[in-house]
């Protein structure tokens, strides 16, 4: 049974309650860690290599440097850079790590609130 957005669901990692809205996403993006991570990408069916774990990295750095989620944009230039890719390329990989998308799992896994309306790049 799905949970409506509105909806709060609460999932217990190592012992600590974590709430959750009604889509799966953080109500309080301090309470992530790795093994939110994990158990929301398990969630997602995905599971998580060294490229998925660099997005979630710098989309976890960008949001504590800037109280914001990283624009799609930045995350396709960070793959560029990091694997020699150009725009095309790198936005072609992202989906095949992340395939329903920026906000619906790199967001999520990443421990960031959904966002209202939101650019998926």
């Amino acid at each position: 049974m799905r949970t409506r957005p509105d909806e709060i669901s609460i999932s217990e990692v190592n012992g600590q309650s974590i709430e959750r809205d009604g889509h799966g996403y953080l109500l309080d993006p301090s309470q992530w860690d790795a093994d939110v991570a994990a158990l929301i990408a398990k969630e997602e069916r995905l599971s998580l290599n060294d490229d998925h774990w660099m997005i979630i990295s710098f989309m976890r750095d960008y949001f504590d440097e800037h109280g914001i989620p990283a624009d799609a944009r930045f995350v396709f230039s960070l793959l560029a850079d990091q694997k020699g890719l150009d725009k095309k390329e790198s936005r072609k990989l992202f989906f095949e790590l992340f395939p329903y998308g920026y906000v619906k799992q790199s967001c999520k896994i990443a421990g960031m609130r959904q966002p209202r309306a939101w650019s998926t790049g």
